[in-house]
């Protein structure tokens, strides 16, 4: 293959999960060798609904491509026949389809994941990416947290004003029926 050729196939696997700063996102790693071509085929539609792409990559090519960018973590599990799964969304939802898929597919192989540059190593490591929160969900719990002792902290002034104003209600119609009120 010539020089020119390669750096085409370079810059496609840069393109291809490029964000819109150029920079790579994080990826997942698998191997589909031993999966059945209609198989295959089945775990790209399973994935293309949810907007997960699989790429079938060339492991000297992919290390060039990955050099210097957050990627460069899967070039530890580069090895055998290997393919690049990614997508639009956080690579947690990716772990996670993949996770759900390999019941129905037991020779996908998980070689590894990598998030902010941290390698999940196997099936372990992408099992346990795919118990993390993606961002989203740790934004939600986040604001969540910051959110209650606010939210119980006005409930207790909403409760004390209420008792307060509830008193003074009472009193107030005692008043206007002319009953007396009793000193405290």
């Amino acid at each position: 293959m010539s020089k020119k050729i390669k750096n085409i196939i370079i810059r496609d696997y840069k393109s291809r999960v490029a964000m819109g700063d150029s920079q790579p996102k994080d990826a997942v790693l698998i191997s589909i060798r031993g999966v059945k071509a209609v198989d295959t085929t089945r775990l790209r539609g399973t994935l293309a609904k949810k907007n997960i792409r699989i790429t079938v990559i060339r492991n000297s090519l992919a290390r060039k491509a990955f050099e210097g960018s957050s990627l460069s973590g899967l070039t530890d599990v580069l090895s055998g026949a290997s393919a690049l799964v990614y997508g639009s969304e956080s690579v947690v939802q990716v772990a996670r389809a993949l996770t759900e898929s390999i019941a129905k597919f037991p020779a996908l192989e998980l070689k590894g994941a990598v998030l902010d540059g941290t390698l999940f190593k196997g099936k372990a490591g992408v099992e346990e990416l795919s118990k993390f929160p993606t961002k989203d969900e740790a934004i939600a719990r986040i604001v969540t947290l910051v959110v209650t002792p606010g939210r119980k902290l006005l409930g207790q002034v909403k409760g004390l004003g209420s008792n307060v104003a509830g008193i003074i209600k009472a009193i107030e119609t005692k008043l206007e029926k002319g009953e007396a009120i009793a000193a405290i």
